[in-house]
C-alpha cells in the first residue's frame, strides 16, 4: 500500500468518525424538538438553517459562481438519492422500535462492501469482511432488536439503507475537482425541498425559541455531518472507511448515558467491546500491510 493511499485512508476514517458523531448529536437534539413539532416541519426548518449555513460557507470560500456544477449529473443525482434515503428512513422510524431501525440502517457498511466489490472493482480482503461482520454483530448486541418489532416498515427501512449505500457509492463517481462543500450544498437543497413539500401535507404548528435553538444547533451538526460523510467517501478505500460508520453507535451510547441516564447491559458492553475491537483490528491489519509493502519495496 502506497503512503499516499495510507494517508487518504486515515483522512477517510477520521472524517467518517466525525460524521457519525455529528449525525448522532443532531439526532439527540432533534429527539427533544420532535416532542412538540411535526416531523416534516422539523426536518424542513432544520434543513433551511443547514442550507443557509452551507450557502454562507460556500460564499466565504469564493465558490458561489460554481454552484451550477452541482445542478446536474452525479452531484444532483446523489443529492436526490440522499433526500429519498432520509425520508424513507424517517418514515419507517415512526413505525419501528428505534433499535430495530438503527440495526437495519447500520447494515450500510455491509452493503457498501458488496457494492464496492461489484461495481467499483475494489478488492475486499478477507480481514475486512471479518471486521465488517464483527462490527455488525456488535451493533446487534448493543441494540438488541426484538423479532416482534419487525414488520412491513422494516422493508421500507431496508430500502432506505440501500439508498444510503447507493448515495455513498455515487459520491465516488463525482468529479474530484468539484469541492465537497458544493456537494454538501446540493444535499441540503434536496433534503430541504423534499421535506418542505411533505410538511405542507402533514401540516404546521407554532413553535418557540427553545425548539428554534435546538434546531439551530442541530443544523450545525447536520451540516458538519453532510460535509464529513462526503469527504470521507472521497478519501481512501471505501471498504476500509465504511466500517467506521459503526462508531456512531458508540457516540450514541455515551450521549444516552450522559443525557438520559441509559446504562448498557452486559450484552451491550460485549457489543461495544466487539465494535472497538473490529476497528482496532482493521487499523492493525492495515498497518501490517503497509509495513509488508514497504519491506518488499
Amino acid at each position: 500500500m502506497s503512503e499516499s493511499l495510507a494517508a487518504a485512508n486515515r483522512r477517510g476514517i477520521l472524517c467518517m468518525v466525525g460524521a457519525m458523531a455529528s449525525f448522532v448529536s443532531n439526532d439527540a437534539l432533534v429527539k427533544f424538538a420532535s416532542q412538540t413539532m411535526p416531523s416534516a416541519q422539523l426536518i424542513f426548518v432544520r434543513g433551511v438553517m443547514a442550507l443557509l449555513l452551507a450557502l454562507a460557507v460556500t460564499h466565504a470560500m469564493g465558490l458561489t459562481p460554481r454552484i451550477a456544477e452541482v445542478r446536474r449529473g452525479w452531484p444532483a443525482g446523489r443529492a436526490l438519492v440522499d433526500a429519498i434515503a432520509t425520508m424513507l428512513y424517517l418514515s419507517s422510524l415512526f413505525y419501528l422500535p428505534i433499535g430495530n431501525a438503527t440495526a437495519i440502517n447500520l447494515a450500510t457498511p455491509l452493503m457498501m462492501a458488496v457494492f464496492a466489490a461489484m461495481f467499483m472493482s475494489e478488492r475486499v480482503q478477507g480481514a475486512r469482511w471479518v471486521a465488517i461482520f464483527a462490527g455488525f454483530i456488535g451493533v446487534l448486541l448493543v441494540i438488541q432488536p426484538t423479532a416482534s418489532g419487525f414488520n412491513g416498515y422494516a422493508l421500507l427501512c431496508l430500502l432506505g439503507t440501500l439508498f444510503h449505500a447507493a448515495r455513498d457509492l455515487m459520491t465516488r463517481r463525482i468529479d474530484p475537482g468539484i469541492p465537497s462543500i458544493l456537494i454538501t450544498l446540493a444535499t441540503a437543497v434536496a433534503v430541504t425541498a423534499l421535506s418542505g413539500g411533505l410538511s405542507l401535507v402533514q401540516g404546521w404548528q407554532p413553535f418557540g425559541l427553545f425548539e428554534f435553538g435546538l434546531l439551530a444547533l442541530a443544523s450545525v451538526f447536520l451540516f458538519a455531518g453532510y460535509y464529513l460523510i462526503i469527504t470521507s467517501m472521497r478519501q481512501g478505500e471505501m471498504t476500509l472507511v465504511a466500517p467506521f460508520r459503526y462508531s456512531g453507535l458508540l457516540v450514541a451510547v455515551v450521549i444516552g448515558y450522559v443525557v438520559w441516564g441509559e446504562v448498557p447491559n452486559g450484552l451491550a458492553w460485549s457489543g461495544i467491546a466487539l465494535l472497538i475491537g473490529s476497528g482496532l483490528f482493521i487499523l492493525r491489519h492495515e498497518q501490517r500491510g503497509r509495513r509488508a509493502s514497504a519491506a518488499s519495496g
